[in-house]
């Protein structure tokens, strides 16, 4: 059957099945779930003949989206909250992993950059960070505590104000994403030129080391999550630049709802970042080096398993979950 024929025959099936998704018509879990096995049919019909097809695309999406419309509804009377993030959240890290691909490739680039940049630019840390803080840094370098600028103010004063900031910038870099996808890339530019300068000035300073254990022990999640929340900015403006068979208003509904489940995700690690940073990180240079490389390591291992790993073993158990394309 020609691609035109198959979809003349199938145009209101489909509709009737975004109507289903986007709630513009009421059906219950066993519509659903009949529409789910039909659709699947279809893509498989359409993957099999058209397998470079726009349709294939767009059943596809379909059918991911009616399938979370299922497990939802089945899970959320237990544990909504548990079922986010064990099940919804990682599912849209599966569907939208290319986009981690580019913010984790975009992010390293970038603070290559700053690396650079710092070598040829003795005057780039002081243009990115002021004056006074690198002043103060380099004060006290000379005093023998490098980080020692983490031990200002209080426990309590440190850890709220830092996450306050650090969920800001998150927020930056999520829906700056509306700008198609540029504002987040600039958010994202920024701060990694700031992370690669910074890193450079204290291995300039020849305190490397004392710097890692300082930044390191809150900064392998606060910088993972940054790149996280950047990606689920360019899912933002992706939905808006490349809405494929939708109308772009549909489009930037579905990228918006989806990235925004991916940034909230990030709420919690962001949170856990400000109290390593308020209450661990003072007392980096007093603790045994093996307790600062564990802390380091734990940190980063877990958020990699959640943000890399866990989302193809969660897909992985949903043999029949589709991946966009």
């Amino acid at each position: 059957m020609r691609e035109v024929a198959f979809i003349k025959q199938n145009k209101e099936k489909w509709l009737d099945f975004e109507a289903a998704i986007f709630g513009k018509a009421k059906k219950n879990p066993d519509e659903i779930a009949g529409l789910y096995i039909h659709l699947i049919n279809d893509l498989s019909y359409a993957q099999t003949y058209y397998p470079k097809s726009k349709t294939v695309v767009y059943l596809n999406y379909l059918a991911s989206q009616i399938y979370q419309r299922i497990y939802k509804t089945k899970r959320q009377e237990k544990n909504r909250l548990l079922y986010f993030f064990s099940e919804e959240v990682p599912l849209l890290l599966y569907q939208y992993q290319r986009y981690v691909l580019y913010a984790f490739l975009l992010f390293f680039l970038f603070v290559g950059i700053g690396v650079l940049s710092a070598i040829y630019d003795d005057d780039l840390c002081r243009l990115i960070l002021g004056d006074a803080y690198v002043n103060q840094t380099l004060e006290n370098i000379k005093g023998g505590n490098p980080v020692a600028i983490y031990k200002s103010g209080s426990n309590w004063g440190g850890f709220i104000g830092i996450t306050i900031n650090n969920l800001r910038v998150g927020a930056m870099c999520f829906i700056m994403g509306i700008f198609g996808g540029i504002g987040t890339f600039y958010v994202l530019f920024k701060n990694c030129l700031m992370l690669g300068a910074f890193q450079y000035f204290f291995y300039q300073e020849g305190v490397f080391w004392e710097s890692v254990q300082g930044i390191w022990i809150h900064g392998s999640m606060e910088i993972f999550v940054i790149v996280i929340e950047s990606a689920a900015g360019f899912i933002l403006g992706a939905s808006i630049l490349f809405p494929k068979t939708f109308s772009r208003m549909t489009s930037l509904k579905i990228g918006f709802r989806n990235s925004f489940k991916i940034f909230l995700s990030t709420v919690p690690f962001t949170i856990a970042a400000g109290f390593l940073e308020g209450f661990v990180t003072r007392y980096s240079l007093e603790m045994p080096n093996w307790l600062n490389v564990f802390i380091i390591l734990s940190t980063l291992s877990a958020i990699s398993f959640y943000y890399l790993v866990f989302p193809f073993i969660v897909a992985k158990k949903i043999k029949s979950i589709p991946l966009i394309a």
